[in-house]
């Protein structure tokens, strides 16, 4: 076992699969957006004003006034990660995001590792968060939270089956809506201010029966595995780099540009309504919608609520049109048995993955009609160690075979990765056993799949491709 171990670990990297332009190779999505349609999806995918709506109440329930804090402190971490998907995502520009980086760099079972965790974010959060439009359309209609979602899947789904760049421009539509509603929250707080900046930083949370309680810096901690999932979606940027035009300039300036934006609209009208919230047992309520017709009036209440109804259909198209891309990439590199590979990897007359998308998005309608309220937690550890996995990759980016590519290059290198690393253990270690528990049980058969069928196989299975005009 020991020995199988050892293999396993140190399987060399995968060669790079037959030419795409060849008539027998694997097929590549076409370049088509450029850095203002790739930061328009991408923002899409970070979804600020379905975030700031869906799951930062869940944060205030947990860590009232302390909300904003772990949020920053989250979003400062994830400087330090988007320095590596910037770097990474310049010198492997594949539809296949983390794991055609992490693969690249140090070797096939991290990189399949990496599929899997990746997966299990990008096919739980949609359905999650569709969920939620059912909440911010009740001013106008009631309906099943769980009907909501499906239905916000199935029309993601259809709009995942468009050209690309049409998409950009319907989320760019939509990501305005979702702007100005945040912005609205942020006004309607900081102009009804109830406390001051110094409950940011000296951390309360209502208790049963009203009661105040001091928050811990180890509940800040446990909370940053979310509060890196709420600025996750900076990564996106990665997935589409295949399609965007230029990767080795637009992938950085799309991550790096995404994430200012993303923790600017999420992170100011957190401030607002910690400080505007009426009392403490409102702000740990998370009751967005409540606070903001009470700041105004009903119909701004309903404006707000509608905008982000929007926003979260908004982050299921973007959402499904990414989890396609990496379903492709993964057959184009042979996961999956061949008649598996062969049709997910199979492009409509769109150019879109046509198969993966509905692979992504009827599953996803269905999952909405079960209880995912646990998988918030399996998100967030799948994410931090998603993170953790990419930075010991980004280590492995300067060496010899790597270090004289064209690529963007990350500041304070290798200290930024090494140090991102030992914060990373350390917020895992602070994660509920339950949670850690399935996701390393999930981790224990993912590695049982590369030990029983694809590493015999390595030679027809799990090949990472790189598109032709990304290996110069």
């Amino acid at each position: 076992m020991t020995d199988m171990l050892s293999q396993l670990v140190t399987s060399d990297t995968a060669p790079a699969a037959a030419d795409p332009g060849g008539q027998d190779g694997p097929r590549t999505l076409k370049r088509s957006i450029g850095v203002v349609g790739g930061t328009l999806l991408t923002l899409s995918c970070v979804t600020p004003a379905s975030t700031l709506f869906v799951v930062v109440p869940d944060l205030f329930g947990d860590l009232g006034t302390a909300t904003a804090l772990t949020i920053a402190i989250g979003s400062l971490l994830c400087i330090a990660v988007a320095f590596c998907y910037a770097e990474l995502g310049t010198l492997i520009p594949s539809a296949g995001g983390e794991y055609a980086m992490v693969t690249t760099m140090t070797g096939r079972l991290a990189g399949w590792l990496v599929f899997v965790l990746s997966l299990l974010v990008v096919m739980i959060v949609p359905p999650v968060i569709a969920m939620g439009t059912a909440d911010y359309l009740a001013p106008l209609v009631h309906i099943p939270a769980e009907a909501a979602g499906a239905g916000v899947m199935l029309l993601a789904t259809l709009a995942g089956l468009l050209d690309l760049r049409a998409n950009a421009w319907i989320t760019g539509v939509f990501l305005v809506l979702e702007v100005i509603a945040a912005a609205v929250v942020a006004v309607l707080g900081f102009a009804h201010t109830e406390r001051g900046a110094g409950s940011l930083v000296h951390g309360v949370v209502a208790g049963d029966g009203g009661a105040s309680h001091p928050v811990t810096a180890m509940l800040v901690v446990s909370g940053l595995a979310i509060a890196l999932f709420i600025t996750q979606g900076f990564s996106t940027a990665v997935y589409l780099s295949e399609e965007l035009e230029d990767p080795r300039r637009n992938v950085a300036r799309t991550v790096l540009a995404t994430l200012a934006i993303s923790t600017a609209v999420i992170l100011v009208p957190v401030v607002a309504i910690t400080m505007g919230a009426p009392d403490l047992s409102a702000l740990t309520s998370g009751d967005i919608g409540g606070m903001v017709t009470a700041w105004s009036n009903s119909a701004v209440g309903t404006f707000v609520s509608l905008c982000v109804a929007l926003a979260i259909i908004n982050a299921g198209i973007v959402m499904v049109i990414q989890n396609s891309r990496v379903l492709f990439a993964s057959a184009r590199d042979k996961a999956w048995p061949q008649p598996v590979n062969d049709a997910l990897a199979r492009l409509g007359r769109f150019g879109s993955p046509w198969v993966a998308t509905l692979v992504v998005g009827v599953p996803g309608a269905a999952l909405c009609f079960v209880n995912l309220d646990t998988l918030y937690g399996v998100t967030g550890v799948s994410v931090t160690g998603m993170y953790l996995l990419v930075a010991v990759a980004a280590l492995a980016a300067r060496r010899t075979s790597h270090k004289e590519l064209p690529a963007w290059r990350m500041p304070l290198w290798p200290a930024m990765p090494v140090a991102l690393i030992v914060v990373l253990v350390y917020i895992l270690s602070r994660q509920e056993a339950t949670y850690l528990l399935w996701t390393g049980g999930i981790m224990a058969a993912a590695t049982l799949y590369w030990a029983f069928y694809l590493r015999p196989r390595r030679d027809t299975r799990w090949l990472v491709t790189l598109p032709e005009d990304a290996r110069a």
